[in-house]
C-alpha cells in the first residue's frame, strides 16, 4: 500500500463507518487496518440485545459488523474505495457475546481476482481463541472500475 493510499485509508475509514446510518446506529468503530485487513469494534448497547433478561445479543449486529469489516478489507486489498456488492457471506454464529462486552472483528481479504474479493473474518469479545462468529465470503467489484484502480 503506498504512503498516500495509507493516509487516505486512515482518513477515510473512521468517518466512513460513522456515515453509514446503520453502522452509526450500531456504534461501529474503526480500530486499525493493514494492506488486506481491517479491525472494527461494536460496543455493547442495550438495544443490541434480543433477550435483555439474559444478556443475549441479537445476531444481526454481529453479522453487520462482520460484513462491514470484510467489505472494507476487500477495498484495501483492491487499493481503491470502489463500489462493490456482497455476493456471499457465510456466517457461523458460534455464540452470543458476553453481557456488556465490546465485540472486536478482524476481517481480511486473502485473494483478489479482477472482480472478486475472497474474504474471511472472526469476531470475539476479548479472546480471539474463543470466537463469537466466523465469516467467509465474496464481494464483487464493478467491471467499469477494473482498469483505473485508485485515482
Amino acid at each position: 500500500m503506498s504512503a498516500s493510499f495509507a493516509e487516505q485509508v486512515s482518513q477515510f475509514m473512521g468517518p466512513f463507518v460513522g456515515r453509514v446510518p446503520h453502522n452509526k446506529k450500531l456504534g461501529l468503530r474503526f480500530i486499525a487496518s493493514g494492506d488486506r485487513w481491517v479491525e472494527l469494534q461494536l460496543p455493547y448497547a442495550p438495544h443490541l440485545l434480543v433477550d435483555p433478561d439474559h444478556g443475549i445479543w441479537a445476531s444481526g449486529p454481529i453479522i453487520t459488523l462482520m460484513d462491514t469489516c470484510v467489505g472494507m478489507a476487500s477495498m484495501l486489498a483492491r487499493g481503491a474505495f470502489e463500489p462493490h456488492a456482497t455476493l456471499d457471506l457465510r456466517t457461523d454464529y458460534v455464540r452470543s457475546p458476553k453481557p456488556q462486552a465490546t465485540v472486536t472483528a478482524r476481517g481480511e481479504c486473502y485473494r483478489m481476482t479482477r472482480q472478486i474479493a475472497f474474504v474471511r473474518g472472526l469476531a470475539h469479545d476479548g479472546d480471539p481463541n474463543d470466537p463469537i462468529a466466523h465469516v467467509a465470503g465474496t464481494f464483487m467489484f464493478a467491471a467499469s472500475k477494473l482498469a483505473g484502480g485508485w485515482q
